[in-house]
C-alpha cells in the first residue's frame, strides 16, 4: 500500500490509506488525502505501530463498557513510529529523515503538529521506543503515588500496561519490593523477568492489609477488590487500566481503612520520559519481549479476527509498515 504524491495546479496532496472501524468487528482501510503541511507541522511516513490490545479489542468487539453507543467510521490505534519526510518552515527541532513517535494510530502516513511528536534517537531500535508512550502513562501514575524505596507495592494484571508499570517500579523509582497478581502463569513468568518479587495466580492468595500502594493495570473488577483488601491502613491505590471491560465497586477495605484511589490518563511528559526510556534499552532488553507477535499492515484486519476469536493471545501486537 503505497503513499502516493500528486501535484495538480500547485497545491501538493498525498494519498494514503487508513484503517477505519465502520462496525462491530468490521475494519476497512480508507483513502484519504493529506494536503501540504503548515509551518508548524511534519509529514511522517509509517515505518512501524502497535495493537493495544486492551484499548482497542474492546472497540473492536463493542464490549467497551464506556462507550455503548459508538460511532462510525472510527479512526485505530496510537502509537506509530515513523520518518519524517517533510517539515514546515518554523519547525527548527526536526528535520527530513529524523525518525519520531507520534499517535496517529494505523496508517501509512500522517501529518501532525511537530510539539506534539517524541524524536527517536537512530541507535534505538522502534520496538522499543514504541513502548515508550504507554511506559510514560504507567510512570504518571506510580508517580501519583510516589512509593519510596522500602515500600510494599502490588500490582494487578501482567498485561502491557502492568508490566511497564512494573518496569518503572523496578528501574526508576527503586522499588525493592513489587509483587504481581496476574493468572495466566506465562504473563507470570514474564513479571519474575521484569523485576517482580512475587507473583500470585489467584486473587484468594493475595495477603490482606500488606501493601502500601496498589496499581491497577487488569480491568478486572475481582483484581480491583483483592487490591483494596491488599493495602494497609491509609494505603494508596491507582487506576490504570482503561476501565472498559469490567465496573469497579468499592469494598468494605476502602472504608473500615481509610483508603485513597487516584485515577490516571495519558502521560506527564512524553518528551522528558523518553530521555530516561531510550537510555535504559541497554539495562532493560527485555522490555520488548511485550511484543510476542509482529506482522505487516496489510494482516492488521485479519490479526484484529484472530485476536476477537482468541487464535492468538499476545500480550502486544507490532505491526510493520514498509522498509526504513
Amino acid at each position: 500500500m503505497p503513499v502516493r504524491t500528486n501535484h495538480d495546479r500547485g497545491t501538493e496532496t498525498m494519498n494514503q490509506q487508513s484503517l477505519m472501524l465502520t462496525g462491530k468487528k468490521q475494519l476497512e482501510w480508507m483513502k484519504e488525502e493529506i494536503k501540504r503541511i503548515k509551518e508548524d507541522e511534519i509529514l511522517i511516513r509509517t515505518v512501524a505501530g502497535a495493537i493495544s490490545i486492551g484499548a482497542e479489542m474492546p472497540q473492536y468487539e463493542e464490549s467497551d463498557v464506556t462507550d455503548q453507543n459508538p460511532r462510525y467510521p472510527r479512526g485505530t490505534g496510537y502509537e506509530s513510529y515513523g520518518r519524517v519526510m517533510e517539515t514546515g518552515e518554523g519547525v527548527t527541532d526536526i528535520k527530513a529523515g529524523d525518525h519520531v513517535l507520534a499517535f496517529y494510530g494505523h496508517k501509512q502516513a500522517a501529518v501532525v503538529k511537530a510539539n506534539k511528536v517524541v524524536k527517536v534517537p537512530g541507535d534505538v531500535p522502534y520496538d522499543h521506543a514504541l513502548l515508550n508512550t504507554l511506559s510514560c502513562d504507567a510512570g504518571k501514575g506510580v508517580l501519583k503515588l510516589k512509593p519510596r524505596r522500602k515500600d510494599k507495592v502490588l500490582v494487578t494484571g501482567a498485561g502491557t500496561m502492568g508490566l511497564l508499570t512494573l518496569h518503572f517500579l523496578k528501574s526508576y523509582m527503586k522499588v525493592e519490593r513489587v509483587d504481581v497478581l496476574e493468572p495466566d502463569e506465562s504473563r507470570r513468568a514474564v513479571a519474575h523477568t521484569f523485576g517482580a518479587t512475587q507473583t500470585y495466580g489467584d486473587r484468594g492468595q493475595v495477603p490482606e492489609a500488606v501493601y502500601d500502594y496498589g496499581l491497577e493495570c487488569s480491568a478486572s473488577s475481582d483484581a480491583f477488590q483483592a487490591l483494596l483488601r491488599s493495602l494497609k491502613q491509609r494505603g494508596e491505590a491507582c487506576i490504570l487500566s482503561d476501565g472498559n471491560k469490567d465496573l469497579f465497586f468499592l469494598n468494605e477495605a476502602f472504608y473500615e481503612r481509610e483508603l485513597k484511589i487516584v485515577g490516571s490518563s495519558d502521560g506527564w511528559d512524553y518528551r522528558k520520559h523518553s530521555e530516561w526510556f531510550f537510555k535504559e534499552q541497554v539495562n532493560a532488553p527485555y522490555v520488548t519481549r511485550i511484543f510476542e507477535h509482529a506482522i505487516s499492515s496489510e494482516d492488521l484486519i485479519e490479526c484484529f479476527a484472530e485476536l476477537s476469536e482468541r487464535k492468538i493471545k499476545p500480550l502486544k501486537v507490532l505491526v510493520r509498515y514498509e522498509k526504513d
